[in-house]
């Protein structure tokens, strides 16, 4: 059930991103498409947070760390959000660590600095 929603989702999360994309053009700031992306899910009534605080433990204790989920949505999936050349292995396992950290099983890298937004 949980998964079948996640993948509903995604797909109205890639047109969604694939809006912004129309609209705004390659280029940008990340921080530009993360609040135009946030926009557009909110014209979609799509449940969602922004730069969603993850915190860090080790072998149990918090280590008073955290990182943040660029957008995070319906609290089921991660997009981690890239205005990059070419995406890096690195961007992949951030995105697979922020997965782990949170216990989720569904992310999306979007890189938007390119003629067609990808992930």
């Amino acid at each position: 059930m949980i998964k079948q929603k996640s993948n509903q989702l995604s797909s109205i999360v890639l047109s969604a991103a694939i809006e912004v994309h129309k609209e705004l053009g390659p280029g940008l700031l990340e921080n530009t498409y993360e609040l135009a992306l946030s926009k557009e899910l909110e014209l979609r009534k799509i449940p969602h947070q922004r730069q969603v605080k993850i915190p860090v433990t080790y072998k149990g204790e918090n280590l008073n760390t955290e990182y943040r989920i660029d957008i995070l949505v319906d609290n089921l999936i991660i997009l981690e959000l890239k205005s990059v050349t070419r995406t890096d292995p690195i961007h992949e396992a951030q995105l697979l660590t922020y997965l782990r950290l949170s216990n989720k099983w569904l992310g999306l890298l979007l890189n938007f600095n390119k003629r067609r937004v990808n992930g």
